[in-house]
């Protein structure tokens, strides 16, 4: 037996008691060494690699499409890794996404709220993760629910042993968001969700880590594991407190908890709430008592999770995507130095490319725009409307300059391809991030796109206020007496599908 095995089965099967320490630096860097590598994983990076091989060959397939999060155990892999592997393989692993949140609730401390690693990157056997520091501190400055706890991940596994998995399995890089949760309160589990919702979209995965029944027998901890899954599947964070109270009365021998990270899927729960097009589908269960190494007198039970929802707007393929900045950056080099702009050769194109919609060019420079113009229809095809956009944001967006010849190369280019209009009652129809909103009082109006709830991690009423005083010019509260729409788009640039700008 491995000396891996060997060490799991003498530390248990589920708490990490080490002290590790993140990593070292420079005062203001601290890379988040591995705490719970050659315990929960192998810490040797090619036996990790085989282990976590032989999980994946092992789980289930594929079952769901567009999984935008997942609910995996964090147990030793020898225990939980297979379902945690069949929960990750319901994630694509050739999608881009711009941040992977990994949200995990504290085995060690509690403390008011969550903690964001926001000191450096997180090391494993198999390398480097790259933290998104920007957003994480973003979230910290911004929000009270938020802070920085460095006993919070210290020695936390429940968080730590996502990502190998992550590694192993998504194969374009990601940049991680990693959030441990110490509150015990509903209510701030239900803050802390709002404050994520602008991300929870298809741009961005959310791994939710929790392990189910603690310590029953093989047969109490699958029934009881059943009724906590059905209560997760409901998408009612009510009716899964409910059966969690409702097990607290019931005297099950040795049953410590039905669900470790309970504060973490009431999260989840209260980002999905609102939205009916998500699907929670449970994935693969089995507990402790299955493995080899355990024993069916006291289990732990892990389910694996995907939460779904359709695909909005128009999707493209790559090269679909690809052809349109290329489109769009050759309209703007030739405009800027004018030079004719032609209409290629329609020929070449595909028919999801001729479609009529709506787009906007968005231009950035240095991270900062540059030039925004859309139309939200048109009765020309996609291409050429990309193209007369790209004209457009950058030579007539009055709010800049035209852009000169020698800008050009130091522009990152963003297509949004947008559904048609929908008129809207009430702003709780609104989801942030997924929604664009066009506000209309008599001659005045104005737009925001989706991706800019989820860039200034605006609430909803900052959303409305800003779109209503700085775009529509109607104050503040304009929106309240004007016409509100919605739409939803298909967003994509340059610097996300790596696209080479020469």
């Amino acid at each position: 037996m491995p000396c891996y095995f060997r060490t799991l089965l003498i530390m248990g099967l589920f708490f990490n008691f080490s002290q590790g320490s993140p990593g070292q630096g420079s005062p203001d860097r601290m890379d988040r060494k591995p705490a719970a590598a050659g315990r929960f994983y192998p810490a040797d990076a090619k036996e990790l690699n085989a282990v976590l091989a032989n999980l994946f060959s092992d789980a289930r397939a594929r079952t769901t499409e567009n999984a935008i999060a997942i609910v995996c155990p964090h147990a030793g892999y020898v225990f939980s890794g297979k379902v945690a592997a069949s929960g990750f393989n319901q994630v694509d692993p050739e999608k881009q996404f711009d941040n992977v949140f990994v949200i995990a609730s504290s085995h060690q401390v509690t403390f008011p709220g969550a903690s964001i690693y926001n000191k450096g990157d997180y090391l494993t056997p198999l390398g480097k993760v790259k933290v998104n520091m920007e957003l994480a501190n973003q979230l910290i400055s911004k929000n009270p629910e938020f802070v920085f706890n460095p006993e919070a991940d210290r020695n936390e596994h429940s968080l730590e042993v996502q990502v190998p998995l992550l590694q192993y399995h998504l194969k374009k890089d990601f940049k991680l968001v990693p959030i441990v949760l110490g509150t015990q309160s509903e209510e701030t589990c239900e803050k802390i969700a709002r404050v994520l919702q602008p991300w929870f979209n298809e741009r961005n995965l959310f791994v939710f880590s929790t392990d189910f029944s603690h310590y029953p027998s093989y047969a109490d901890a699958k029934l009881a594991d059943k009724a906590t899954c059905d209560g997760i599947v409901s998408g009612s964070p009510d009716s899964l407190m409910a059966v969690l109270n409702g097990y607290r009365n019931k005297n099950v021998a040795n049953l410590a908890t039905n669900l470790c990270g309970w504060t973490s899927i009431l999260v989840m729960l209260h980002l999905t709430e609102d939205d009916p097009e998500i699907k929670i589908t449970p994935v693969q269960y089995m507990n402790s008592g299955d493995s080899k190494f355990g024993d069916k007198t006291q289990v732990v039970g892990y389910w694996s999770l995907a939460v779904t929802k359709p695909v909005s707007g128009f999707e493209f393929t790559r090269d679909e995507k690809i052809t349109l900045l290329k489109i769009a950056r050759n309209t703007i080099e030739n405009n800027a130095c004018g030079k004719h702009v032609s209409d290629g050769n329609p020929a070449i194109y595909s028919k999801q490319l001729k479609t009529q919609a709506g787009a906007f060019v968005t231009l950035k420079k240095d991270d900062a725009l540059r030039g925004c113009i859309g139309r939200f229809s048109a009765n020309i095809p996609l291409y050429k409307l990309v193209r007369e956009m790209a004209v457009a944001s950058s030579s007539e967006d009055t709010r800049f300059e035209p852009v000169k010849p020698g800008e050009v190369e130091q522009l990152d280019i963003e297509i949004s391809v947008l559904s048609p209009l929908k008129k809207i009652k009430s702003t709780d129809e609104i989801i942030l991030g997924k929604h664009g909103i066009y506000i209309k009082k008599g001659y005045a109006s104005g737009t925001f796109l989706p991706q800019v709830a989820t860039e200034t991690g605006w609430n909803l009423e900052q959303f409305l206020g800003h779109c209503a005083r700085d775009k529509a010019g109607i104050g503040w509260t304009g929106w309240k007496d004007a016409e509100l729409f919605i739409y939803e788009a298909c967003v994509f640039s340059e610097q996300e599908l790596n696209v080479r700008k020469d």
